[in-house]
């Protein structure tokens, strides 16, 4: 009987798979990314159904992705807003990674992001560096690409 090289239990990517097992989890906390957070605006972004988003949600805040944040707009009823966590925060470089593959082998190397830099202003990819020579998250800066009059990115 064949082992696997690394059993699923000791593996981190098999173990992060869990806690964001579909596309529907993926898409809300890109959303939240962006810095989307309620309801209702998460629904209408991304067309998901209402049971869904609510159960996604659930299970988000419950893995420690994101916490709800009450609100109230006037004098309507106290409602729910959602913001990444600080785990949730730390998955930006896999968003983004995916972000940059979809990028190039499916938009033919346009992006809808910018991503700098803060102090330099230098555009930066996604990619694998030696221990040590990462830029720190905090020093990340991703905003809508700016598209020239013809349409274009001003890349």
């Amino acid at each position: 009987m064949r082992e696997s090289p690394v059993p699923m239990s000791e593996c981190g990517a098999a173990l992060a798979i869990e806690q964001i097992p579909d596309r529907w989890t993926w898409l809300i906390i890109r959303e939240m990314f962006y810095g989307v957070g309620r309801f209702a605006d998460i629904q209408a972004d991304i067309s998901i159904p209402k049971s869904v988003l609510s159960g996604r949600l659930a299970q988000i805040v419950e893995n420690g992705l994101a916490k709800k944040e009450a609100y109230r707009d006037g004098s309507s009823r106290t409602r729910h807003a959602y913001a990444l966590t600080q785990k949730g925060r730390e998955l930006a470089p896999v968003l983004l990674a995916l972000m940059q593959w979809g990028d190039r082998h499916m938009k033919n190397g346009e992006s809808a992001l910018e991503l700098t830099d803060k102090r330099s202003g230098n555009p930066v990819k996604i990619g694998i560096v030696p221990k040590g020579g990462a830029l720190p998250l905090r020093w990340l800066s991703y905003a809508p690409t700016q598209k020239k009059s013809d349409g274009t990115s001003g890349d």
